[in-house]
């Protein structure tokens, strides 16, 4: 990282999508609806389109207590947990609603709950959705069953209970450990709560713990963030997720409570990512790609030795190419070749609910054009090459002539050292790892019809 010159971050780090999916979901458009969904679900049942694709679950839980400044998520901020026993009420009819067009007991091999703060459930609230989840699919042994944990609403008996529920993942949310940062963006949380919380998780037998840290808070200096991560180094866990902090306050309200001023520059933002990638590789992780580490013998970094790394709506993930079932407000789904997207407030989600049917207000149908374009930009960001013979035989296209324009914009990129382009294929060079996503942005046909791409963080 430190050989990234400033002229090369001009050039190259420029606004874009993170690529959890392709097309990305700001192409979603509302003439897809129920309807649309319904006819996937169904072929999905009937074992056409999405034949013997594996399934998995991401609900989304929406509720937080306190407001972090920075937080981007789709969320509510309340301390009246009984609007969790009414929303769970409302999970239950969009769960039943999916089995009557998808059928009961269908295998699902990960769940993902997320948020908001999933944690802010209770103890019975949590037991009352597993319970729900599991009489409507069936929860294969060994799959990948992951929460997110706000560490500020649990104690070691919370993660006794999750454990018991079959969760058998945890990523803790703590961006930094610096007070002074904590309290600009309105998150305080001791590092010992979550030392402590890591060291009961571990006791219990988690299979994998993540952390996820932020760089680009206010307050936050290259020197303060060195001692945020000597601090998760010592923590050691199996995965941690380092993100650019993106401040768009104009999008986002809570980030309006942001003092601009106490904002990093961009040389500082870099210093961040350089020792940040010196710390974790020089303490053993495994740079698995864009924004994750993972020790050499946890199953992403398995993945990515193996080939076998995934991206879906969570970010990188060993599941293989899969259906997603999203559930809750605002959740986003993926059924054969179609993405979907429920209502994204209470109200609307509710009375799609009492009316009878999902909420789906907007979606898209994959064309044969996307799901070329998506194999390329997928292997692009799990494998970090893009060999032409297997696309060519899967897709039936003779990828220099159908990708000509984009090979000829890869050049610039091939120059400065970020590509390899060979006779048999596409290669991300170390250097071009960091820049990753601008790779894959020139292969993203609705990117480059609009240039208006404020809408993104920048790359790095």
């Amino acid at each position: 990282m430190t050989a990234v010159s400033p002229e090369l971050l001009r050039r190259f780090d420029v606004p874009g999508p993170r690529y959890t999916s392709y097309p990305t979901a700001d192409r979603f458009v509302e003439a897809f609806g129920q309807d649309d969904y319904v006819l996937a679900l169904e072929q999905r049942r009937a074992g056409t389109g999405a034949k013997a694709l594996p399934l998995s679950l991401y609900v989304h839980i929406p509720f937080c207590e306190s407001l972090c400044y920075y937080c981007a998520c789709n969320k509510i901020i309340t301390k009246h947990h009984d609007r969790a026993d009414v929303y769970l009420r409302y999970l239950s009819r969009e769960i039943d609603l999916h089995t009557a067009h998808c059928g009961t007991g269908q295998v699902v091999s990960q769940l993902h709950l997320g948020g908001g703060s999933p944690t802010f459930l209770s103890d019975d609230g949590l037991r009352e959705l597993m319970a729900m989840l599991k009489r409507s699919f069936t929860l294969a042994p060994g799959g990948e069953y992951s929460i997110e944990v706000d560490p500020r609403t649990v104690d070691a008996s919370r993660l006794a209970v999750l454990a018991e529920l079959g969760f058998n993942r945890l990523s803790f949310g703590v961006q930094d450990f610096d007070p002074e940062v904590q309290k600009a963006v309105h998150r305080i949380q001791p590092a010992e709560q979550v030392f402590s919380l890591v060291e009961s998780a571990r006791a219990l037998g988690f299979e994998s713990i993540n952390v996820d840290l932020i760089y680009g808070l206010p307050r936050q200096t290259p020197e303060s963030f060195d001692r945020t991560l000597a601090q998760v180094v010592q923590l050691r866990p199996d995965r941690i997720a380092l993100y650019a902090y993106a401040h768009l306050p104009e999008r986002f309200k809570p980030q309006r409570r942001i003092v601009p001023a106490e904002l990093p520059m961009g040389g500082a933002k870099v210093s961040m990512l350089s020792r940040s990638l010196d710390a974790f590789m020089a303490a053993g992780y495994v740079y698995v790609g864009m924004d994750h580490f993972a020790l050499p013998d946890d199953a992403l970094a398995v993945a990515k030795r193996q080939g076998r790394l995934h991206r879906n709506f969570q970010g990188y993930s060993t599941q293989p190419d899969c259906d997603l079932i999203g559930l809750g407000v605002s959740a986003i789904g993926r059924v054969g070749a179609t993405y979907s997207q429920n209502a994204k407030t209470l109200d609307e989600y509710y009375d799609f609910l009492n009316q009878g049917r999902l909420p789906v207000v907007r979606g898209l149908a994959l064309t044969r054009d996307d799901l070329v374009r998506r194999a390329v930009i997928m292997a692009l960001m799990c494998q970090g090459e893009l060999l032409f013979e297997p696309l060519e035989q899967a897709w039936l296209i003779d990828f220099r002539r159908y990708f000509a324009a984009e090979i000829e914009s890869l050049e610039e990129m091939a120059d400065q050292g970020l590509v390899q382009i060979r006779p048999d294929g596409i290669a991300v060079t170390a250097m071009g790892w960091f820049f990753v996503r601008g790779i894959a942005m020139v292969f993203d046909r609705y990117l480059q019809a609009d240039r208006n791409r404020a809408r993104f963080s920048r790359i790095i």
